[in-house]
């Protein structure tokens, strides 16, 4: 185990050079003291640089295998190479309860360009992030990670073991070779969508935001991102600025049925036409006219959704979380003043992937699964039953009155 401060490994997509190393990178290696580093590192960096096409998968296979990367060479002192199930379990829990030293309390970038335009590791960056008064951010939150958090530790590491073996750098994929996943995983019946807002958080957080709209115009932005995401189930790539996409105006159409849709670039980069009910058209032209804008998009109009406050350009996904965690901050402020502290309690978890599992799971409620399917992006109807949920206490009325013997 070295003394060495973790710092970042793989910069932006943009600045990568899978031929080359970064200096600052490479003299970070050479300390670390494990013979011949920079070619694993090297094969780390392809093997990230593969997913380029979707800017949201890179950065997740990034977070994990710089994660697996940094626990492997500085706490094991190891090669990803001679990795066995025994040290993969050893990190699976590590992630669990990472130490104090590998732990951010704030954002930081992990580069920054310098005045000689070379890429500096940023000194105040860790491997894991911690926000909000104590509470692991997202992937690690004051109850322990989320079992989907935890899938995708093992997803990432496995994939990226499976490159390592094509690559014929490993002989073996030691996440394969662990017998009880299913005692890290805990695997539920349906695995029902829990992590939603009940239907007394949602009316408090939008009726503090029409009130602030009221007080003060600039909240008109976050009535309009918090309608998006629950009345189209958006995901925040869909409404963030990225490499390769930007959200438009003219993303919002109207067809020759004078039917409107939103037009987006989804998971998988897989461009799909959302349904345009018409209290999203309501809260459109409300936005629209907060812009100082025509009622509705022309069709061809280039201004950005959510565009910055300085600057040009639409806010990127960074921006757009911040935006809807100040949004819930002051939902649960109102929940506290009027004495719901369970409510606000609840809600001091909430992520924005939240709203969307919100929209989904109300809209199943009165929607042919189909067309939820469809405006969700689902890959199938099994994905979209996962949101229906069946009344606890009608099922459990509906088991009491079983017997042990048949009646004759």
């Amino acid at each position: 185990m070295t003394d060495l401060q973790p710092q970042p490994l793989f910069d932006n997509l943009q600045w990568i050079n899978i031929q080359t190393c970064n200096p600052h990178v490479r003299a970070y290696l050479q300390r670390i003291g494990i013979d011949d580093l920079e070619a694993e590192y090297l094969l780390a960096q392809r093997f990230l640089y593969a997913y380029r096409g979707s800017e949201d998968t890179f950065k997740s296979y990034r977070r994990e295998i710089e994660r697996l990367c940094q626990w492997s060479w500085l706490i094991k002192h190891k090669k990803i190479q001679v990795l066995d199930r025994h040290d993969i379990e050893t990190y699976f829990d590590f992630v669990q309860k990472p130490p104090q030293s590998w732990i951010a309390y704030k954002h930081s970038h992990r580069f920054h360009t310098d005045v000689h335009g070379q890429r500096i590791p940023c000194a105040d960056w860790r491997p894991f992030l911690l926000r909000q008064q104590g509470k692991l951010s997202a992937q690690h939150q004051a109850r322990g990670l989320s079992q989907s958090a935890i899938r995708a530790i093992i997803a990432g590491a496995s994939t990226f073991f499976t490159y390592l073996q094509q690559e014929q750098y490993c002989d073996k994929n030691p996440v394969l070779l662990i017998r009880q996943k299913n005692q890290i995983v805990q695997k539920h019946q349906q695995h029902r969508i829990m992590r939603k807002l009940n239907d007394r958080q949602w009316n408090q957080l939008i009726e503090t935001l029409l009130q602030s709209c009221h007080e003060d115009a600039q909240y008109e932005r976050h009535l309009f991102i918090f309608s998006a995401f629950y009345l189209m189930g958006l995901r925040i790539s869909e409404l963030a600025d990225s490499q390769h996409h930007a959200p438009v105006m003219s993303d919002f159409f109207r067809d020759h049925a004078g039917l409107w849709w939103f037009r987006s670039i989804g998971k998988g980069n897989k461009m799909r036409e959302i349904a345009v009910c018409d209290a999203m058209l309501v809260q459109l032209i409300r936005y629209r006219q907060y812009l100082g804008l025509s009622d509705l998009p022309a069709a061809h109009e280039a201004r950005p959704i959510i565009s910055k406050m300085r600057g040009h350009g639409g806010i990127g996904i960074r921006q757009l979380r911040n935006i809807v965690q100040s949004g819930f901050d002051m939902g649960i402020a109102a929940l506290e003043q009027q004495g719901h502290l369970q409510d606000a309690s609840d809600m001091r978890v909430a992520t924005v992937h939240w709203l969307r599992h919100t929209a989904i799971s109300k809209d199943v409620q009165s929607r042919p699964r189909e067309h939820v399917r469809d405006d969700a992006g689902h890959q199938s109807v099994q994905v979209t039953d996962r949101y229906i949920e069946v009344d606890m206490q009608a099922r459990h009325a509906t088991a009491r009155t079983k017997q042990l013997t048949t009646g004759e």
